[in-house]
């Protein structure tokens, strides 16, 4: 924030019996949470984005009628701690937005029911335009023609230049510019037909990403070319120490500030994975890229990456996960709480260090 303090804004499912968003104080030394407002805004606000500047907090509306609103932050020194609401929620133009970002003065969303990417201009305020500025309709089936596209996360990348569309349906990765205001594809990434493509996190590096499946426990590790604009997959290797029990939905994806550690979360199994990082893309063998490998300890070292534990994840339905100045902030959906954990500088270990309850609980981003 600019004044210092710091807050975390979590969102959760109003359907579900969820407050809304929820505004919390973040306590630097240990990571605490405190609730400080709740406040009711469009329904189901799943997932939050914060302004560069801390004074705009931007979401969705996982609807069928899928919305974006924003909402005014105030400063933590003022005596009121709700954000107001800007003005009316914005329709999108598209089903079920799920995930939001703020890329080249729009908010960008991806709409998971109906597979299509909106852009809705950002006024000089942080407010938004009364209308979406443009809609990118879905990409054509994937490998699996009865498979319908789920676009389920867009971001930009480090260099600012690309937003980066991941589709669970059609296993792909989409990299987009904006043109005249729309979204434009700059090209599309297949991926392993099956995978199910989820979340994607990039290395502080700029040259690495992390693509994290839902429909097979794995994360893809890819090179990224931010001149080019190009995503290319390099090995696939598993979250989990063994089989899972049943489907595992991995979730969330986060790496470290500086670069040298990956947490995933599987709602499945109730765990956090923690990868240490190793070698760079660029040191990387093409025999597991190249024969699509999805496992074992030669996968993991091709990749530079390996798994060194998983914890419980402090609850039931870890739907995602942040990182923040050492510590790692979980939403556990069906168990109703956000959970934090302390990380060790030196191995990457998270140690649980408590917890708030917040009722279908979906994201947490932390200013």
């Amino acid at each position: 924030m600019t004044d210092g303090g710091r807050r975390a804004f979590i969102g959760s499912f109003t359907t579900a019996g969820g407050p809304g968003i929820v505004t919390a104080a973040l306590a630097p030394d240990d990571g605490a949470l405190t609730v400080l407002s709740t406040v009711n805004g469009p329904p189901d606000p799943s997932c939050l984005a914060l302004s560069p500047d801390g004074r705009t907090l931007y979401t969705v509306s996982e609807t069928d009628e899928g919305a974006v609103a924003a909402f005014r932050v105030p400063g933590a020194g003022n005596a009121g701690h709700t954000p107001e609401q800007t003005g009316p929620a914005v329709p999108v133009h598209g089903d079920g937005p799920t995930h939001l970002c703020l890329f080249a003065g729009h908010v960008l969303t991806a709409n998971y029911g109906s597979g299509s990417v909106t852009a809705v201009p950002v006024r000089a305020d942080g407010s938004l335009a009364r209308s979406a500025s443009g809609v990118f309709p879905p990409p054509a089936p994937g490998p699996r023609p009865h498979r319908r596209p789920h676009a389920h996360q867009v971001q930009p990348d480090p260099s600012g230049r690309w937003a980066v569309g991941v589709d669970l349906g059609t296993d792909s990765v989409g990299v987009y510019t904006l043109a005249d205001g729309a979204p434009a594809r700059h090209r599309e990434v297949a991926l392993r037909p099956g995978s199910g493509p989820r979340h994607l996190a990039f290395h502080p590096d700029g040259t690495r990403a992390y693509l994290l499946n839902e429909r097979s426990p794995t994360l893809t590790v890819c090179r990224w070319d931010a001149a080019e604009g190009t995503l290319r997959p390099l090995a696939e290797i598993p979250v989990l120490p063994g089989a899972p029990s049943g489907d595992a939905y991995p979730s969330g994806v986060a790496v470290s500030p500086d670069g040298r550690f990956v947490w995933t979360a599987t709602r499945g199994e109730d765990v956090l994975s923690v990868f240490a990082v190793g070698q760079g893309p660029d040191h990387a063998g093409h025999s597991a890229a190249s024969e699509g490998t999805a496992g074992g300890e030669g996968a993991a070292g091709t990749a530079g990456l390996r798994l060194t534990a998983t914890v419980p994840c402090g609850g039931h339905w870890p739907r995602a996960l942040t990182e923040s100045h050492g510590f790692l902030y979980v939403a556990n959906e069906r168990s109703g709480d956000v959970t934090w954990f302390a990380v060790d500088p030196d191995t990457g270990m998270p140690r649980r260090r408590g917890s708030i309850p917040v009722t279908a609980a979906s994201c947490v981003v932390v200013g």
